[in-house]
């Protein structure tokens, strides 16, 4: 007995010391994070694990901590995870948990993002498309709708982060409550301590939370919370020392930090390319790691909006967001170094070590060439295949949220109610197309309406004929106040001052039939016409390295490679004329490219170019005038 009792006094203190000085919190006498006892201060960088294949993940995290890091930031997207009601998906290039374990693996420590709100120019902001089928939904506020949908994601999302935390012997030492509240109107008190309730229900109160705001006194006003640690982001060019002394005005005691320091910006479809040059990245990085604040850099690598992913801004107009989430970022898009990583190592290095031995080489990229497409045929003439069940019968149209249809395309199709043998319009109020519609009769492409730029088209045919509408989502809005952002026909359509009516509404699963293999048809013919159509081709590949393809002859649409969906191209409007193609989703031997083209196919024979770089800069601006 005497013995049990002398080894259990030898064993408490010794786990008391090896779970004891395993700590992260804040000493706000100090002004600093206290890591195992230790004033700490983190050099991270931001990187999307749901923007980069999960084959991809190890190679970007090392490069990372190669470039000096001992940190990154991630943000987590709620409708990535939770894509209808009580349906989670936590595999492959979703594993959050795996993510996780190798950031562990390679020594680098985690910010959590959790949001629910994280913007990250992701479609709604990470928020679920399906929240919006309760139509008068007040989102991020108080409402109760809105908040019970919260707190059942939290229920599951926290749970799965507790054990990751650094104080439980993980590696995640802060985690963002929401994310730039202070931008949003609502300024909803109740609905951050909301929050902050729930986050230390299912985090426990001694975890390091924190919020995110610009460096304006009104975006801090309505950001920051007490018991929350506030934070501030700004870009190079900023004047550090002033954007921390108004932080202090609002967080007068612990770390400072920039949680989004830009390393670059992104892009809109018909803009240039954002560039920010190294020069004056790394000279500002100095300027913030001068003050003792640590820092995060937005974005270390940007990665891809793949599929349907991409978000949108609205700046007096709708503004989508590329398939391309470049970001000028020190890693590319494809995740290669670049002359910006180096000058951003080498100010780290001045500040604390950074790992010995160069950061890994770009990955490899071929230039497979040319591949020759053929028609399929127009899209409406698979109509049984990507909605096998009965369309939609309504008198007026309604939108993708109604039909339960949250990504990609809707048909809607009615008839002309009386001959039109003069060009009439058919029009539609201000921005009742969210955000695009090709419009046919009788087969026949006749134009397009989109938001914000054409509202009608002169049309003709003959009673009876087929009128077919195929609406595109661009992508919901993002950032702002403008968050319920319904898709669709939003309004009635109307020819000259007739509203048209009873109409059949196809909610379009084309990436499942795609994903399985269609199409399993012969090519139907050479023809190329224009309207929504399909073209199909095969890549023959004997070395597999990443590549890009290239539409540069090409309109507008969607590109499919061995049944993924590699996202939008609109090289008619750039700037963005490839789309990455990473390795894991070639193989040896036979590849299957599929394009919707929306618009125009280029001439007979149409084609794509693989190619082993990406074009990003080449920007076909088309006025409002053009386009009618």
């Amino acid at each position: 007995m005497g013995i049990f009792v002398l080894f259990f006094l030898v064993l408490v203190p010794l786990c008391e010391q090896t779970w004891g000085s395993r700590y992260f919190t804040i000493d706000y006498n100090a002004n600093c994070f206290k890591k195992d006892g230790e004033c700490f201060r983190y050099i991270s960088g931001s990187i999307h694990y749901f923007r980069i294949p999960s084959y991809y993940w190890r190679d970007r995290l090392l490069k990372m901590y190669m470039a000096g890091l001992n940190a990154v930031q991630i943000y987590i997207p709620w409708n990535f995870h939770e894509p209808f009601p009580g349906v989670y998906d936590f595999n492959g290039d979703r594993d959050l948990i795996h993510f996780l374990n190798l950031t562990s693996e390679l020594g680098l420590l985690v910010i959590i993002r959790a949001g629910p709100y994280i913007c990250a120019e992701w479609d709604m902001g990470g928020l679920p498309g399906w929240l919006l089928n309760k139509k008068n939904i007040a989102l991020r506020t108080s409402d109760p709708d809105y908040l019970n949908a919260v707190d059942s994601w939290l229920s599951v999302l926290l749970p799965m982060l507790k054990p990751k935390l650094y104080n439980n012997g993980g590696n995640i030492i802060s985690v963002q409550v929401e994310n730039e509240y202070g931008s949003f109107a609502a300024c909803d008190y109740n609905y951050l301590r909301h929050l902050l309730h729930k986050f230390q229900l299912y985090l426990g109160k001694d975890v390091v939370l924190f919020t995110t705001d610009g460096d304006g006194e009104g975006y801090l006003r309505c950001g920051s919370l007490q018991e929350l640690h506030a934070t501030v982001d700004f870009g190079p060019g900023g004047n550090a020392t002033k954007a921390f002394e108004l932080l202090r005005k609002f967080q007068p005691d612990g770390p400072l930090v920039n949680s989004e320091y830009y390393t670059g910006w992104l892009d809109y479809w018909g803009e240039k390319h954002s560039t920010t040059s190294k020069e004056l990245v790394s000279q500002s990085l100095v300027d913030i790691l001068e003050t003792g604040a640590s820092v995060n850099m937005y974005m270390f690598e940007g990665g891809t909006n793949f599929g349907y992913w991409n978000g949108a801004d609205f700046q007096k107009t709708y503004k989508p967001v590329t398939t391309s989430y470049d970001y000028d970022a020190p890693l590319s898009e494809a995740g290669d170094p670049t002359d910006k990583l180096d000058k951003i190592r080498s100010v780290i290095s001045q500040f604390q070590p950074v790992p010995q031995g160069p950061v890994p080489p770009p990955t490899q990229k071929l230039r497979y060439g040319s591949v020759s497409l053929k028609k399929i045929g127009s899209l409406v003439d698979f109509l049984d295949i990507f909605t096998p069940s009965h369309p939609v019968e309504t008198q007026y149209p309604v939108t993708f949220e109604d039909v339960k249809q949250y990504f990609g395309f809707v048909l809607y199709r009615t008839r002309l109610p009386r001959d039109v043998l003069t060009p009439t319009p058919l029009s539609t109020c201000s921005n009742g197309v969210h955000d695009r519609a090709y419009i046919a009769i009788d087969g026949v492409f006749k134009g397009l309406l989109e938001r914000d730029n054409v509202s009608k088209i002169l049309v003709s045919g003959k009673a009876s004929d087929w009128i077919d509408v195929l609406v595109e989502n661009m992508g919901r809005i993002n950032f702002g106040a403008s968050f319920n952002d319904f898709k669709g026909l939003v309004t009635n359509l109307t020819l000259g001052e007739e509203v048209l009516t009873d109409w059949l509404v196809y909610p379009l699963n084309l990436d499942g039939p795609i994903s399985e293999g269609w199409p399993h048809i012969s090519f139907s013919s050479n023809d190329v016409s224009t309207g929504p159509s399909f073209y199909s081709g095969t890549l023959q590949i004997l070395t597999l390295a990443d590549t890009f393809i290239s539409l540069q002859h090409w309109a507008k649409g969607q590109v499919w490679i061995n049944g993924f969906n590699l996202g939008r191209y609109w090289a008619a409007r750039g700037p963005q004329i490839t789309l990455y193609v990473p390795v894991n989703i070639l193989k040896l031997g036979e590849n299957t490219v599929v394009v919707l083209e929306l618009e125009q196919a280029p001439p007979d024979p149409p084609s794509v170019m693989f190619i082993d770089k990406p074009i990003l800069n080449s920007t076909v601006y088309k006025s409002k005038s053009s386009l009618l």
